[in-house]
């Protein structure tokens, strides 16, 4: 069924930072910070992945999403729905399914046999192709993607998240730049504001990841990170 009706925008972030930090995808640790893939340190940390294992908050976040990306972007927009590896393959499929399209995915990198594809399903030219992942750091990832998208001669102008950190300056820029839009359904800002309004964690640790969102890599240096030009 393709959803139609549902909340504003304020609303549907406001609960899906409630749902993520129900079922503990959210994790603040501010006195033994986590090591993200970078290798920096950080006291926030998301695990998107886990909310395949809860049905009701994952289809309630699949229904926001679908409907964010047809009031953003329109209800006829795409021909093709692309999930990129490996998060964003169950959440594409579950996209394709409400928006009634077919699914597809996206290697990170050619499998290195047979056809050699980053693509896996039918894509080609003349598609209009919605990315889905699960979340947004800075936008470079997605890049990659889009690049493998269009070299089968599709368009890609839109890729959708459940979560968008919303705290490295430039990166909706940086796929703006490319012709990339990002539809999302919360940030971090959302879940700080939900986690104090539930009594979710301690004032002191909210305090410190506020700090650590408000300038990430003055954080990260202060605590002895040595960060990349």
């Amino acid at each position: 069924m393709i959803p139609t009706s549902f909340p504003p925008q304020d609303e549907i972030a406001r609960l899906t930072a409630s749902m993520l930090l129900e079922v503990e995808a959210i994790h603040f640790n501010a006195e033994e910070p986590f090591t993200l893939s970078s290798g920096l340190p950080s006291p926030t940390y998301i695990d998107c992945r886990k909310l395949i294992s809860f049905p009701r908050v994952r289809t309630t976040l699949m229904d926001f999403l679908a409907v964010t990306v047809m009031r953003e972007a329109g209800f006829e927009a795409f021909t093709n729905v692309a999930g990129g590896e490996t998060a964003g393959i169950p959440f594409g499929a579950l996209m394709a399914e409400r928006l009634a399209l077919p699914m597809t995915y996206v290697r990170k990198k050619p499998k290195g046999y047979g056809r050699n594809a980053r693509i896996e399903g039918v894509m080609g030219e003349g598609d209009r192709v919605l990315l889905v992942e699960d979340l947004a750091t800075d936008g470079g990832s997605k890049l990659s993607f889009v690049e493998a998208i269009r070299e089968t001669g599709a368009s890609c102008g839109h890729t959708a998240v459940i979560f968008f950190y919303g705290i490295f300056p430039g990166a909706e820029e940086k796929l703006a730049s490319e012709g990339v839009r990002l539809h999302r359904l919360c940030t971090w800002k959302d879940v700080v504001e939900v986690a104090r309004a539930e009594g979710k964690f301690d004032a002191a640790t909210l305090s410190e990841v506020k700090a650590f969102l408000a300038a990430p890599r003055a954080w990260q240096e202060a605590r002895g990170a040595k960060i990349a030009d």
